[in-house]
């Protein structure tokens, strides 16, 4: 038996490691009954990216960790929050990363075009708003990748009313290829995008949503929401034009919206997806096969992790992700973009590090004791 002592509650506590040991999972195709993208995070490079002003990443190993999605059957959203876009993450950089990943696609891939280009500091008009859209959506499509339509800070601060984000998006989704994912990130994610759509409150902003889709409905593959709110999922997925997808963003009741109800299920689109690849793999082959106490045996463990991981504040919900990418070996060192690894705390990291190995996600459990003692010490805690 394995024991680590951890800073948990009051004290130190000594934690003794899950005998049932890591999952084994191996690789597989897509699910056949839904369909799941992991938006997948980005390696930074420690030593040519300085924290603020140079953003440098480490292209072997963010693709390696989008090669290991690939082989358990998910797609990659790639370039999107969960690869600290808007937090981090600039334009140059992501492009380049969108020509990479696409170019080397073992599996479906979507990619999050913004209007993070424009300066922040100037107020932005509509057709600049536009322009920089179509940008980074030409710049996707002409790699490969399908198109998510990100929630733009520009629009949200120089749009006047629900009409002009119709306008946008009726003129951005003419213009594609291929059907595109929108993607509505509340607030929790990035307080930034208050008021988004143009509505003032939750409702009437699904409605002006739900006005958008149905208006260009078919070029519009499916909508990510990420409320954190499983009732109004649940209530705007009824309200889709048929064959538009719900896809979940939910990561806090992910396991319920996707097993779904008698009237429907909502897809993945979920960056949750980047740390449980191997249980949502699992739980996802045993829903194909109609195996829901399996399904539930493997995905509800993994509740808990996610709500610890996308606790308020919830933007901060990358650390804990990289973290676990740390703690299984999937990269080298503990560091991000803007230096957000010292985002959550040495106590939140134990907790995640508990909460992990009881969903049995710590795939070398020595590895992950050995390293989770490396950044306890660093934090003063003799382990």
């Amino acid at each position: 038996m394995m024991r680590i002592r951890l800073p948990l509650g009051d004290g130190l506590t000594e934690y003794t490691l899950n005998e049932a040991g890591p999952l084994a999972v191996v690789a597989g195709p897509p699910p056949a009954s839904r369909v799941a993208y992991a938006a997948a995070h980005v390696v930074v490079d420690s030593l040519r990216s300085t924290p603020f002003t140079k953003p440098v990443l480490d292209m072997e190993a963010t693709m390696a960790f989008r090669r290991h999605l690939w082989s358990l059957g998910f797609g990659v959203a790639e370039v999107m929050d969960t690869a600290q876009r808007g937090m981090g993450l600039d334009w140059q950089t992501a492009k380049e990363l969108v020509r990479v990943s696409a170019a080397e696609a073992g599996g479906a891939i979507a990619c999050g075009a913004n209007t993070d280009q424009l300066d922040p500091q100037q107020a932005a008009t509509i057709d600049e708003v536009i322009a920089a859209y179509e940008e980074q959506c030409e710049t996707i499509e002409a790699a490969g990748g399908r198109v998510i339509l990100m929630a733009s800070r520009a629009l949200v601060k120089c749009a006047k009313g629900p009409e002009e984000y119709q306008r946008v998006y009726g003129r951005l989704l003419s213009n594609l290829s291929q059907p595109a994912i929108l993607h509505w990130l509340g607030e929790a994610f990035d307080p930034q995008l208050k008021g988004y759509w143009g509505g003032g409150s939750v409702d009437e902003a699904m409605g002006v949503c739900l006005d958008v889709i149905w208006e260009n409905r078919t070029k519009v593959d499916g909508v990510k929401i990420s409320l954190l709110d499983k009732s109004r999922e649940i209530a705007m997925r009824r309200l889709l034009p048929a064959g538009v997808r719900m896809y979940t963003g939910d990561d806090f009741d992910y396991a319920e919206l996707i097993r779904g109800d008698e009237v429907g299920h909502s897809d993945a689109l979920l960056g949750i997806f980047d740390g449980i690849a191997p249980a949502a793999t699992l739980a996802l082959q045993a829903l194909d096969a109609g195996d829901l106490v399996r399904y539930e045996e493997l995905l509800g463990p993994t509740v808990p992790l996610s709500r610890h991981i996308f606790q308020a504040p919830t933007f901060y919900y990358k650390t804990g992700l990289v973290f676990l990418a740390f703690l299984n070996g999937h990269q080298g060192h503990f560091r991000m973009l803007q230096g957000q690894e010292s985002a959550r705390s040495i106590v939140h990291l134990a907790e995640l590090f508990v909460l992990a190995d009881k969903a049995r996600l710590l795939s070398d459990p020595e590895l992950a004791v050995r390293r989770m003692r490396l950044v306890l010490e660093l934090a003063g805690v003799v382990a």
